[in-house]
């Protein structure tokens, strides 16, 4: 896997617990498929289910 978050630059491959690896999401913004680490995902749950914009995070 050479997924990497948008927001912090992890990357998916350095990741080691399944559990984790589950709670990553994939966004499209623009026309162009995102990732989102489980740590920044969570982070920015309320932004992502309210569908605001990355810019406003």
């Amino acid at each position: 896997m050479t997924d990497t978050c948008a927001r912090c630059g992890r990357t998916r491959s350095s990741v080691t617990d399944p559990a984790q690896l589950l709670a990553w999401v994939r966004e499209r913004d623009r026309g162009v498929d995102q990732w989102l680490c489980h740590v920044c995902a969570r982070a920015h749950v309320r932004d992502i289910e309210g569908k605001l914009p990355s810019d406003y995070w």
